[in-house]
């Protein structure tokens, strides 16, 4: 990425402007590091082994493009719509409609779901307060928590994403001592693992490729964020830079790890971490490494909260939803907007606790695809509207290197994902549960904006 000293317009809307420029960095960073890594990186060593590598390699390369897509957005129009912005300027009122609806369903699916994974972690180690009571505790809290303007959240937020960096900077100096042989009275596994480097092949790679690609989903909000950030071109140029790095080390960093200590079929990849710190002599490693997965379930559940306002406040503004939604406390908070994306979470944690594992994995189902129709549509949007800036003479505050080859070459990558993902049975039946809910949302966005059309007509008459 290029900066330019040119500021970047201020945002239009009435949100504060006081997220710093750290929380922005950590916010980015920490929604990004949650449960998929803690717990969720063993099923990628299961499928490919130690080549699971290359599948962090691709995915991770992905996320770099679309990040720095993103930034070059953001820093010229810094919006709490982002990316939906974007898609309407670039393709039309119902792109930027349906974008953002279908990522503020994605979020208040899974705030429920990250309210009753933590409250189901926590119980497994402090079997006291019963799980939906915990669930319903966390909605409570952290509805709170962005109730009190986002200064409050961000700080919170900066010292969740501090606790998980610190845990993995704290697991990857331990693995290190396993690998060399460092710690007493513990022997070295060594890197025999990587003889068998590819154990199933070209399809376990693949195979990886679509678990891995939706543990670097949430990064994206770094560009809703924006908009409420002292300086939008700067601390975005920032935030990305650093994001995208540290991404790639402590993924990377710790997936090696992992498929170096444990080999695939092992019990430890249930939990990888806590099966790395187990062999490794650390006493209370499990529940240690639970705590760790609550603290990044309760941060994405804060992330996305917040995330799912910020949209749906932009929807309203842009009246593609009801007004009173964009209507702001003295503290500058939507609190419509909070109100209505944190109330389908309370539903739905109190269907799912009443229907255990009926509610929240169908809605899952529909809306698991989204990351990437949401990072396909950002590099389209980035590619027409970088075009336009450049044909019109206009100066851009952040301008995305290797334009438009590398634009082009991140949409090749999304393509290769959906292709490899449409080949396999689960993960094609969520594209297509995610495609059909887009063509709903589409309509729905196309029938308002003719109506809103017609209205206007019938006015100016």
């Amino acid at each position: 990425m290029t900066t330019k000293s040119i500021a970047a317009p201020a945002p239009t809307t009435g949100l504060g402007h006081s997220l710093k420029p750290r929380q922005l960095t950590m916010m980015g960073l920490g929604s990004a590091i949650g449960a998929g890594l803690f717990l969720g990186s063993g099923a990628g060593v299961q499928a490919a082994g130690p080549a699971v590598l290359v599948s962090y390699l691709v995915a991770g390369t992905l996320i770099i493009l679309v990040m720095w897509a993103l930034g070059e957005m953001a820093a010229a129009n810094p919006n709490s719509g982002a990316f939906s912005v974007y898609a309407e300027k670039a393709m039309g009122k119902t792109a930027g409609g349906t974008i953002g609806w279908l990522w503020w369903l994605q979020l208040v699916v899974v705030i429920a779901a990250e309210a009753i994974g933590a409250a189901g972690l926590l119980f497994s180690i402090w079997p006291v307060i019963p799980v939906w009571v915990l669930a319903l505790v966390f909605m409570v809290v952290f509805t709170g928590i962005n109730l009190v303007g986002v200064r409050n959240f961000g700080e919170f937020e900066f010292w969740f994403a501090i606790l998980k960096v610190a845990a993995i900077v704290i697991f990857l100096l331990i693995g290190a001592a396993l690998l060399f042989g460092w710690l007493p009275n513990v022997p070295s596994p060594g890197f025999s693992a990587f003889g068998d480097f590819a154990p199933n092949g070209i399809g376990g790679i693949a195979a990886a490729l679509f678990v891995v690609i939706f543990a670097f989903g949430g990064t994206e909000i770094v560009s809703v964020a924006a908009a409420e950030t002292e300086n939008p071109a700067h601390s975005v140029g920032k935030a990305i830079r650093t994001v995208v790095w540290r991404i790639l080390v402590f993924y990377i960093g710790s997936v090696f790890v992992i498929a170096a200590v444990l080999p695939v079929g092992s019990e430890g990849l249930k939990s990888p971490f806590a099966g790395v710190l187990d062999l490794a002599g650390i006493p209370g490693a499990g529940a240690a490494i639970t705590l760790v997965a609550v603290v990044a379930l309760l941060s994405a559940l804060n992330a996305n909260l917040y995330g799912a306002s910020r949209m749906i406040f932009s929807l309203s503004e842009r009246g593609e939803a009801p007004r009173f939604l964009s209507r702001l406390s003295v503290s500058k908070v939507p609190v419509a907007a909070v109100g209505i994306s944190v109330a389908f979470g309370f539903v739905a944690t109190v269907l799912e606790l009443l229907f255990p594992e009926k509610i929240l994995p169908a809605l899952l189902n529909l809306v698991g695809s989204t990351c990437l129709v949401v990072w396909g549509t950002a590099l389209v949007s980035q590619f027409i509207l970088r075009r336009r800036a450049d044909r019109d003479g206009t100066e851009l505050p952040l301008r995305m290197k290797g334009f438009p080859f590398l634009t082009i070459v991140g949409l090749v990558l999304l393509g290769l994902i959906l292709v490899v993902g449409l080949a396999n049975p689960e993960s094609a039946g969520q594209l297509i549960g995610t495609f059909i809910l887009i063509l709903v949302i589409a309509a729905g966005c196309f029938i308002n904006a003719k109506s809103k059309a017609a209205k206007h007509s019938t006015y100016a008459e």
